[in-house]
């Protein structure tokens, strides 16, 4: 007997044998070697299905670079069969993106200019979208200020998680999708699209390329229509309105634009990218490898080992062009309202690249009074429209407003009380005349979306919200 155990448990059997012979050993069945056989032949028929797969969707996808009007002018480092190579055999769907990404572009082309506000949460998007903007901003120092996932108040120098802005993307959409929702439940006739293109800050990226890929592609998730990423150093990164500022070299942020593209190949979404500039102010840059920025560099160096360089208009331009195949639009981060910097930047854009689409911020970081009157204020953006500006944006709308309506409530809560809030009411109910709705704030935030989803659920609910609330006895 042999015995076979494991533990304290022990199985015996014996072995069975004939005299003068070995132990019986079992065939392989005949078949079994042509099943195997078979299986062999299957699989490198499979093999050979999916490399002719590949290969004619990298054909494809080559040929709709070169034919498709969305990619003239788009140069890439990479192979369409780079983008099937790294795709993976499944697919995620993108839908907010890829439908806000072609609204975006669609708008870009057939508006004179698509302008927006920054939004810093999900309920100022809908208020923006409610008055009749067409697209949606996420500013990075909105988010290092007042919602990014360390629950902490930084300045913008990319101090937060990087997950904050795709985080904050998602809640915006989510939002979004919300109001879309309650107003189809409502029946009411409303042919709002709410779902407005965002366009979202990258900042620098929070690294090299490899970061901006796994950046973008979170981007995209959240539904972005549209991305910006800067030419600064990540990590000494800053407000394009601080001092401070560090330039990565030319062909370095060309890396970072072309791994942004890649990752929105990948995800099949014709994402809006924006290359951003900062050598209007920054004097600073990490490395003088790059020719197209050699003759800036003074040939100092700093206690840190940057090289100092000379900013101005000369290298915003030679980024800019250099940028330019590999943006679809192109911003420089000015520290003035300058219609005449303006045009002469897109000016010399223009001429090596007609096409070429700009974007401005009308930053709150300028002192508009100061620098126009109100005539030129009023006509400033039409004149940047005329110029090829075709996204011009106000970065800290959302925070600007966020404290100032809570300053001034507060204010005049302190001194008058109740007057005070009822004043704003008051002011809430006469803007119901232009669309605003918020002043029914159950109703703003989906109690009776999901009273119509009780109701769906038990026709014969008692529970449900609306019915008997203060709003609907005191709000028509």
């Amino acid at each position: 007997m042999v015995v076979f155990g494991t533990g304290s448990i022990a199985h015996s059997r014996p072995i069975r044998t004939t005299a003068g012979r070995s132990p019986k050993r079992h065939a392989v069945p005949p078949r079994a070697d042509a099943v195997r056989g078979q299986h062999m032949r299957q699989t490198e028929e499979t093999v050979t299905v999916m490399a002719e797969s590949r290969k004619q969707a990298a054909e494809e996808l080559a040929r709709r670079w070169a034919t498709d009007p969305r990619w003239q002018g788009i140069e890439r480092t990479y192979s369409a069969e780079d983008v099937v190579r790294l795709s993976g055999s499944v697919r995620e769907e993108h839908t907010l993106a890829r439908r806000g990404a072609e609204r975006l572009w669609r708008q870009l082309h057939e508006l004179d200019y698509v302008h927006a506000l920054g939004a810093l949460t999900g309920g100022q998007a809908v208020q923006q979208v409610k008055a009749g903007l067409q697209a949606v901003y996420l500013s990075g120092w909105q988010v290092a200020a007042d919602a990014n996932q360390a629950g902490h108040t930084y300045p913008d120098q990319s101090l937060y998680p990087a997950n904050s802005v795709p985080q904050v993307v998602r809640r915006i959409n989510n939002a979004l999708l919300r109001a879309d929702q309650i107003a189809t439940a409502e029946d009411a006739g409303d042919t709002t699209d709410w779902l407005a293109p965002i366009v979202a800050d990258a900042e620098a990226g929070f690294g090299g390329p490899l970061n901006a890929f796994e950046l973008t592609k979170a981007m995209i998730a959240a539904g972005a229509a549209g991305i910006h990423y800067e030419d600064q150093l990540a990590s000494e990164k800053k407000c394009g309105h601080l001092g401070g500022k560090v330039l990565v070299p030319t062909s370095q942020h060309i890396r970072t634009l072309n791994a942004a593209r890649l990752a929105a190949d990948i995800a099949d979404v014709p994402t809006v990218v924006i290359a951003r500039t900062d050598a209007l102010a920054a004097n600073l840059l990490t490395s003088d490898v790059d020719e197209r920025d050699a003759e800036f560099v003074t040939g100092e160096r700093t206690a840190e080992g940057f090289y100092r360089v000379q900013n101005g208009m000369a290298p915003v331009i030679a980024r800019g062009l250099a940028y330019a195949p590999y943006a679809d639009l192109i911003w420089v981060e000015t520290g003035t309202p300058d219609l005449a910097q303006a045009r002469e930047f897109a000016e010399a854009i223009h001429a090596r690249h007609p096409d070429q689409m700009l974007a401005y911020n009308c930053s709150p970081s300028f002192n508009w009074k100061a620098a126009l009157d109100d005539d030129q204020i009023a006509k400033f953006q039409r004149e940047l429209g005329a110029m090829g500006y075709r996204f011009q944006f106000i970065t800290l709308a959302g925070f600007h407003s966020l404290n100032h309506g809570m300053f001034d409530l507060a204010r005049g809560y302190a001194e008058h009380g109740m007057t005070a809030y009822v004043d704003l009411q008051e002011r809430e109910f006469a803007a119901q005349a232009q669309g605003f709705t918020a002043v029914r704030h159950q109703r703003e935030v989906g109690t009776g979306y999901f009273d119509l989803v009780s109701t769906a659920v038990n026709p014969a609910s008692s529970t449900t919200a609306l019915a008997g609330s203060t709003e609907e006895e005191q709000f028509h």
